[in-house]
């Protein structure tokens, strides 16, 4: 099996000796790098190999689902802060250990979720964590053009439930279903991790299954103990709609409202359409 590597110079984790480790545990027999955003997604499609694997994180992953071709198979090793996606195949978080799993030729079928026709493997956020991530970004890259760590997300976050005084009132209907604060859709779980501590919104969604999604009816500060709660247990008492191993979902914001998919910020929208699609593509795990 021929294999490109696609590397994400300014990845969290990348560097060019990893790089060098993690090209002959792969044997590839060729390695391209990112130069701009959207730049893995041209790459991918045009790579002549019967498998790419993508030493990134996880926007880079995205982009190359995006581009990859239907017969491609596809690896991903972890290169980045959070790296959710190699996490939810049970690959090894060294990425020279992923690499050698990956190497190894093992298959697994999955399932992805489109948003707006645009792929994502684990998550989509609209509203609040999308807004979190448009603020992250919005910080802009250290000196040596990573993004901002886990405490600098934790600090956003923080920052954005005061100057709104931790209060989300309904802004966007889920059709056939009800109105909402802001929406979870999930295709892994967990959605996410900080650092260590996975995020479990909504819990029980599968790689190979339909979407799930979590989204609070409304959200106060007298909330937040309960969502603690569900985070620890999944079990609260707060107002949530819930749907499980979904094929559609679709979603109508009041006003256009942040979308991330994968945690990359992918601009404003008014309407939603997320689909599962089953079945999706062959991953290396």
């Amino acid at each position: 099996m021929r294999t490109t590597l696609i590397v994400n110079p300014y990845a969290s984790r990348v560097t060019p000796d990893l790089t060098d480790l993690v090209s002959g545990a792969l044997g590839a027999d060729s390695v391209v790098y990112t130069e701009r955003a959207g730049h893995a997604t041209a790459l991918a499609r045009e790579a002549e190999s019967n498998a790419v694997v993508v030493f990134s994180g996880d926007g880079g992953f995205n982009e190359v689902l995006n581009g990859a071709r239907p017969e491609t198979v596809l690896g991903f090793v972890p290169g980045g802060g959070t790296s959710v996606l190699p996490r939810a195949l049970g690959l090894p978080r060294d990425p020279v250990e992923a690499a050698r799993r990956i190497a190894a030729g093992r298959t697994r079928r999955i399932s992805l979720g489109r948003a707006n026709g645009r792929r994502f493997a684990f998550a989509a956020g609209i509203g609040l964590d999308a807004e979190l991530v448009r603020r992250l970004d919005a910080r802009g890259r250290r000196a040596d053009g990573r993004r901002p760590g886990d405490l600098a997300f934790a600090w956003t976050a923080l920052r954005t439930l005061a100057e709104k005084h931790a209060r989300f009132d309904p802004a966007l209907e889920v059709a056939g279903h009800g109105r909402a604060a802001f929406a979870l859709v999930a295709n892994a779980d967990p959605y996410s991790y900080v650092g260590r501590l996975p995020l479990r919104l909504p819990r029980g969604a599968e790689l190979d299954g339909g979407l799930d999604l979590l989204a609070p009816r409304s959200f106060r500060a007298r909330s937040l103990p309960g969502a603690v709660g569900y985070l620890l247990t999944g079990r609260t008492r707060l107002p949530l709609l819930h749907l499980h191993d979904a094929d559609r979902i679709e979603i109508r914001c009041d006003t256009p409202t942040p979308l991330q998919l994968d945690g990359e910020d992918v601009g404003d929208v008014t309407e939603v359409v997320l689909e599962a699609e089953r079945d999706a593509v062959d991953v290396l795990c």
